[in-house]
């Protein structure tokens, strides 16, 4: 019987490492294959680049658990930015799509639900803007940031999944 007790334990770990050896290569760092500008964006004038210039001084560990941050999106000097509300994220239709966004002040942020994932709202930490919580395909919310400052926000129902987002103005 001894010798059957080593065995399995033999496979358990045979097994485990196995487990995480296939896992730490679905950690990398790679591409999805996508089409993307020669500078890194997905409009040829680099419009939608990610900068991460000051992101982990003004979100600290804000993103930690959020799968689809990319750094900010620039989008200053639009009069309208549009986030899309249930992308997917975080294992499911759980996302903010950019999760994070550089704007003017005077920009509106329209908030537009995808239909996915269920009931999702917009909630800010510092409860400067709220929305109700909806399921509605096409459903917008809109906020209008008038001050500089960075404003992160959240989904209640998803925020332990990580669906959070920021708007940085500047």
């Amino acid at each position: 019987m001894y010798g059957d007790s080593l065995s399995r334990r033999a496979f358990v770990g045979s097994t485990a490492t196995a487990a995480l050896s296939g896992l730490a290569g679905c950690s990398g760092g790679g591409t999805d294959g996508g089409d993307e500008s020669p500078d890194g964006s997905d409009s040829p004038d680099g419009s939608d680049s990610p900068d991460d210039s000051g992101s982990a001084e003004e979100f600290g560990d804000w993103f930690g658990a959020t799968t689809n941050y990319d750094g900010v999106v620039e989008k200053t000097g639009e009069s309208n930015v549009e986030v899309a509300v249930g992308s997917e994220a975080n294992g499911g239709a759980y996302g903010f799509s950019p999760a994070a966004i550089r704007v003017s002040p005077g920009t509106t942020v329209v908030w537009t639900w995808t239909g996915g994932g269920g009931v999702h709202d917009v909630v800010s930490t510092d409860d400067s803007f709220a929305s109700e919580r909806v399921q509605t395909e096409g459903h917008t919310f809109e906020h209008t940031f008038e001050e500089a400052g960075t404003f992160k926000y959240f989904c209640t129902p998803h925020r332990a999944m990580g669906m959070k987002g920021a708007v940085v103005v500047e």
